[in-house]
């Protein structure tokens, strides 16, 4: 991590996720019926609650709508869900406001053009491994790890370690 991504690291209070291409892998499978299923990451899930856990607040703004994807933000405790949207820089200013933030308080974690309204707004702007190239050049900084395969997981700590707050959130964990 370079001192720029600690700097802007640690003004973080609100992380903000999409889901398709960060919090799964991008692909979407389709049953006989015509369900849509998605893979989520067990290690991502707890990155996010480890953020949680540490006082942050988590979001995701989806341009697609899913009852899975409102089911996965119920168990992981996500209050902030916002699904089916076009405007995803809208929602953001809406979420900033909700929360009485700023932006350079926010982090967001996107991997597609559809990101890039809130790519350049938010303090920290952060994309998996995978992501669209011409987004990855708008971002602070890229994970080593893929969309759906750990990429949340790594920005989570990597934010986490920033704030002096990992090893608390390790400690916590050995019981």
């Amino acid at each position: 991590m370079t001192p720029e991504f600690e700097q802007r690291a640690r003004r973080v209070r609100l992380v903000i996720f999409d889901v398709d291409g960060v919090l799964t892998d991008g692909r979407l499978y389709f049953g006989a019926d015509g369900e849509v299923l998605k893979a989520f990451d067990v290690r991502d899930g707890l990155g996010i609650k480890m953020l949680a856990n540490q006082g942050l607040e988590v979001a995701i703004i989806s341009g697609r709508r899913s009852a899975i994807v409102a089911r996965r933000a119920a168990e992981l405790g996500i209050r902030h869900l916002r699904q089916g949207v076009e405007d995803k820089g809208a929602a953001f200013e809406q979420l900033l406001a909700e929360l009485g933030l700023a932006p350079e308080q926010a982090a967001h974690i996107g991997d597609d053009l559809i990101d890039l309204p809130v790519i350049r707004r938010a303090g920290l702007a952060i994309v998996p491994a995978d992501a669209d190239p011409f987004v990855a050049g708008h971002a602070h900084w890229c994970t080593r790890a893929r969309g759906g395969r750990g990429a949340v997981r790594e920005a989570a700590e990597a934010i986490l370690e920033a704030q002096g707050r990992l090893a608390a959130e390790r400690t916590r964990h050995l019981g």
